[in-house]
């Protein structure tokens, strides 16, 4: 590990130097990708520093407890040592984690998927409250949000949404919302004032550059229609929504938001290669065993992963054993505790990967 801290030391000085030539600052693609990767090692440096400071610090008080007579001087250094072993078991531990391989999709921005599922009009109702979630989650991050496809009920629900979130590091908080979300309230709809359980379906894909996933044109049947809105009335009097299938896969996406069918298009092209990159990601996690151990629950669409419980203001993540009272602030877009937690549990996960 320490062979490897120091490697990655000497590249952040090169990389210092480099950044700030002029003749690397002219050519500006370089000089972004250079400055990409000392900010991203910047972190481990940062704390492989820290952690050669608290051994220098250990080894002069040592030297120093050898010739000193004092007792109280001798107190004070025996302190010293006993706080920098501590600094350093600490620091050992988060350079274990920043040295693990990274998620080549972490810094992405994402597309998220809900939609509906067991329960009618109250699972459509529970669709809006998470897309309401997520979205407050991501406004408190100031992210960008920006709706690619909805199908809205009469009553204010989501049958299905698709909307991109774009921000550093999207990918990496959001990545383990993917899989089932249990509700059990009392509906709305209900008069009787009984408890209804219902599920709504969230998928979170990266965002997906063309260079990333090549689509032959010869694959795709695209169809474009008027679009229609809740209750099926037409709010558009010309065919500007557009569905498009590609044929290899079957998967079908349809967008009808704009008024504009290139811009729906556009719309639909960014969830299809978002959804094939997906595909192709599950398929080859499926033929990996060791990677299917290593991953937060089993990354399984059709996996229960939370239970958010109104009458007991509970929420309780299936995964990591977590349960939390705060079912409000929760769905007010205050998630980073459980996330956190998430996050944690994974990188734990990895840690007993490599140490296997």
């Amino acid at each position: 590990m320490f062979d490897k801290l120091s490697f990655i030391e000497t590249r952040h000085e090169e990389l210092s130097e480099k950044i700030s030539d002029p003749a690397v600052i002219a050519d500006q693609e370089t000089w972004r990708k250079l400055c990409k990767e000392h900010s991203d090692i910047t972190p481990i440096v940062e704390k492989y520093r820290a952690y050669k400071k608290a051994k220098e610090t250990i080894e002069e008080a040592e030297m120093l407890m050898e010739t000193e007579n004092d007792k109280d001087f001798k107190e004070m250094l025996q302190s010293e040592i006993e706080d920098s072993k501590a600094e350093i078991e600490t620091l050992s531990e988060e350079l274990k984690i920043l040295l693990l391989p990274k998620d080549p999709n972490d810094e992405k921005n994402v597309i998220v998927e809900i939609r509906g599922g067991a329960g009618g009009d109250e699972a459509a109702l529970f669709a809006a409250d998470l897309y309401r979630m997520y979205t407050m989650y991501a406004e408190a991050r100031r992210w960008k949000i920006e709706v690619l496809s909805s199908n809205i009920t009469d009553i204010g629900g989501i049958k299905e949404i698709s909307f991109m979130i774009e921000g550093q590091g999207a990918y990496s908080r959001l990545k383990f919302e993917s899989g089932v979300h249990r509700v059990q309230r009392v509906p709305a709809t209900e008069s009787g004032g009984r408890i209804h359980t219902s599920t709504v379906t969230v998928a979170v894909l990266p965002e997906v550059e063309e260079v990333e996933v090549e689509i032959n044109p010869n694959d795709l049947k695209i169809d474009v229609f008027r679009a229609g809105g809740p209750g099926g009335q037409c709010v558009n009097t010309t065919d500007s929504a557009v569905r498009i299938t590609h044929i290899p896969t079957g998967i079908v996406v349809s967008c009808q938001d704009e008024k504009s069918q290139h811009k729906n298009k556009d719309k639909g092209m960014k969830i299809l290669r978002s959804r094939i990159y997906d595909l192709m990601q599950q398929q080859q996690h499926d033929s990996i065993a060791q990677e299917r151990k290593s991953q937060v629950g089993t990354g399984d669409r059709s996996e229960r992963i939370r239970t958010y419980n109104f009458p007991q203001g509970r929420i309780s993540d299936h995964r990591i054993g977590l349960t939390i009272y705060k079912i409000d602030a929760f769905l007010n877009g205050d998630m980073d505790e459980v996330i956190d937690a998430l996050i944690t549990s994974a990188q734990s996960e990895k840690l007993k990967g490599e140490e296997m």
